[in-house]
């Protein structure tokens, strides 16, 4: 579990990775396969067509709150709740034309808070902690029933598939923990 002044947690939220795309009228939401599931969840489509922002890519993970506020995969999986659908964005790697991706990762959540500062319902930026936090965090995030965490180093740009400046922090506990998914 990395800890110190460098790393940033996040809770690791049990649903699907997407990677939402603005480009004016238009919003598409891929996959990490690269499947367009821009119809599949309409609140998070809306949500993006609402922002004032006309051009961004943000990365995030489609969840579906179930008891507790926590993620519901199951309910997920089953679509009978498609329209409930919302993003917890993490990252954004693209704004108005320009490429963030070799950005620090602090520089990069400050331009997500900035464009999703006006919160519309659908899209929520992904909260975090700094520092030292994280091994208390994850005990915490483990008591409560969560997937685990995230430990992102701040200073890193954005880079797609694993790396040692990205970490999950699984609960053994946590249905996720034996499930086989494939890894972005």
């Amino acid at each position: 579990m990395p800890h110190g002044a460098d790393w940033l947690h996040e809770i690791k939220h049990d649903g699907y990775r997407l990677i939402v795309q603005r480009d004016g009228k238009i919003v598409r939401l891929f996959t990490r396969n690269g499947h367009d599931w821009s119809k599949r969840f309409p609140a998070i489509s809306e949500a993006a067509l609402r922002n004032r922002c006309q051009r961004f890519v943000i990365d995030g993970e489609a969840v579906l709150l179930g008891v507790y506020g926590r993620s519901d995969f199951n309910g997920l999986h089953s679509r009978k709740h498609d329209d409930e659908v919302q993003l917890y964005a993490f990252d954004i790697i693209a704004l108005d034309g320009d490429d963030l991706r070799k950005l620090p990762l602090h520089l990069r959540k400050t331009n997500l808070a900035r464009i999703l500062a006006r919160r519309i319902d659908g899209i929520h930026v992904a909260p975090f902690e700094r520092g030292e936090i994280g091994p208390d965090l994850y005990r915490h995030a483990c008591l409560m029933g969560l997937e685990g965490l995230v430990s992102k180093h701040r200073d890193r740009g954005y880079r797609a598939g694993r790396c040692t400046h990205w970490i999950k922090n699984k609960n053994p506990e946590h249905p996720a923990f034996n499930r086989v998914k494939d890894q972005f």
